[in-house]
């Protein structure tokens, strides 16, 4: 299933569904909900993956994870531009190897772990998506989102269901950081600047003329 259906939370979710004996339409219907937070992340990415290649962005948007997305576009700030390397060893090195090699060792020595609880090791997804989270604050709209997306995450999780908490906690949240004025936001080092590319030692930015060509930062 990690193979051809690479998609984190929605796999534990599919799983769950399928031993509640949920029909495959509901499950169809609520795995794509819990998925519809990719549309915000596609969005995000788009900028950096205009002008590339259909097949390319095809093969991204099949990797695109929480964690290649977090990676990636705090990548990309350093850089200030697009940078497939980046985005392919996130998505391919740190995620998809790890996760199906770690899949692999859980079917064969899983059983083996009586009690995860006892370990911890039941609060190792929600730790990995706080330190995700850290990634891409930058100013207050982003704190606010990462905030207001927990606090509506857990409310809803826990007087509705979990998968409706992680969805309305993903999209609720981003929508709760727009309503900070973008004059308000504070941004340390705003996505693509110079203060970006200073900010982690790295080359300015090379902003890009309408015809395509490099224009020379001043």
């Amino acid at each position: 299933m990690s193979l051809i259906a690479f998609a984190g939370a929605a796999q534990f979710a599919t799983i769950g569904y399928v031993v509640a004996g949920l029909g495959w339409p509901a499950i169809a219907l609520l795995t794509f909900l819990l998925n519809a937070r990719h549309v915000l992340y596609s969005a995000a990415l788009a900028p950096y993956f205009a002008g590339r290649p259909v097949a390319e962005r095809a093969a991204a948007a099949q990797l695109l994870t929480d964690e290649s997305f977090a990676l990636s576009t705090a990548h990309f700030r350093r850089v200030g531009r697009f940078d497939g390397f980046g985005y392919w060893y996130a998505a391919i090195v740190t995620t998809l190897i790890p996760w199906n090699l770690a899949t692999l060792a859980g079917v064969t020595i899983g059983a083996a772990i009586v009690d995860p609880a006892r370990l911890g090791i039941d609060v190792i997804f929600p730790a990995a998506m706080a330190g995700l989270a850290v990634l891409l604050i930058s100013g207050r709209r982003e704190l606010v989102a990462a905030v207001a997306g927990a606090v509506i995450g857990v409310l809803v999780s826990l007087t509705v269901s979990t998968t409706v908490g992680v969805i309305a906690g993903g999209v609720l949240g981003p929508l709760v950081g727009l309503l900070v004025p973008k004059t308000e936001a504070h941004e340390t080092a705003p996505i693509g600047s110079a203060a970006s590319a200073r900010r982690y030692a790295m080359p300015d930015a090379m902003p890009m003329s309408r015809d395509g060509d490099e224009e020379v930062a001043e």
